[in-house]
């Protein structure tokens, strides 16, 4: 059976996704088979709380053209296919410009001549192994100076997981760009972390405009807060976006974080809240 996938996501950086994340995996993996992909390749950082043991690492390619100038005639097929402006015609040859492939493959099947041949091309690495209480763990890193996140999240989420796997937690990266949308999509239920702020109320309206274009059903975390903040709930009342849990600010959450405690270390409580929280989820994302 295909496990139930939750995506953890929000519109802006520093609201507490991964904070929520690795709390919601760990309290989840006492009941459940469970498996934790960070899915932020550009700063993957749920390892620092989940602390697992890696045992497979692989590198994570993307398969760019590469022109056989011998049967090459520069009738520019490639470059008219080409969505992404990877290829141009310069005088007479066809130029490459590999940060701007995204191995979709169409100048390849269009080439009439048969003049190109795919190479991989190295991008980042995946790595996966079995994070504290055994369960499942992988995240990918892409890079420095690569441009695009999108093709190792693509394959992160590809990688083989344990066939027992009942819920699959995915830690999406911050914003609201391509990278966020490839972690979202196939997901059965996104989990919307907020805060009780103006930017954190525009950014979950970027949020929301996303999941609903994609379908799929959402609900509300607000961490950090501080008494009721009312623009953010008449916004969630608004979209049908129920509020699954508020995490309080304060200061002896702060600092546990800092330390690298997860938020049901620092209160065991919390751990029945999410436990909890998935029940409700499992209810909306059969509805």
């Amino acid at each position: 059976m295909k496990p139930i996938q939750i995506a953890v996501a929000s519109g802006k950086g520093g609201t507490g996704k991964t904070t929520i994340a690795t709390s919601l995996a760990l309290s989840l993996a006492e009941k459940y088979h469970v498996a934790y992909l960070d899915c932020d390749v550009e700063a993957p950082n749920g390892h620092l709380f989940l602390h697992p043991e890696f045992n497979t690492s692989t590198e994570a390619v993307i398969r760019i053209p590469r022109i056989d100038k011998n049967r090459c005639t520069l009738c520019g097929k490639c470059v008219e296919v080409c969505q992404f402006h990877a290829l141009a015609k310069v005088g007479k040859t066809i130029m490459v410009f590999p940060q701007l492939c995204h191995g979709c493959g169409s100048c390849t099947w269009n080439c009439p001549e048969h003049a190109i041949e795919e190479i991989p091309n190295p991008i980042g690495v995946l790595e996966s192994g079995k994070a504290r209480q055994d369960f499942h763990y992988a995240h990918g890193t892409l890079t420095i100076s690569e441009p695009m996140a999108t093709p190792i999240i693509r394959q992160l989420k590809r990688l083989e997981i344990p066939p027992q796997t009942a819920i699959s937690i995915l830690d999406a990266p911050p914003g609201a760009s391509c990278s966020v949308v490839e972690t979202l999509r196939g997901s059965d239920f996104a989990l919307l972390v907020t805060e009780p702020t103006p930017f954190g109320l525009h950014d979950l309206g970027q949020m929301q405009g996303i999941v609903e274009e994609m379908r799929i059903p959402a609900g509300v975390i607000i961490n950090r807060e501080n008494g009721d903040y009312l623009p953010l709930l008449e916004y969630c009342t608004k979209h049908h976006l129920p509020v699954m849990l508020r995490v309080p600010f304060e200061r002896r959450i702060a600092e546990g974080v800092a330390r690298g405690q997860t938020l049901v270390e620092i209160y065991p409580e919390y751990r029945q809240c999410f436990l909890d929280l998935f029940d409700s989820i499992a209810v909306l994302a059969n509805q």
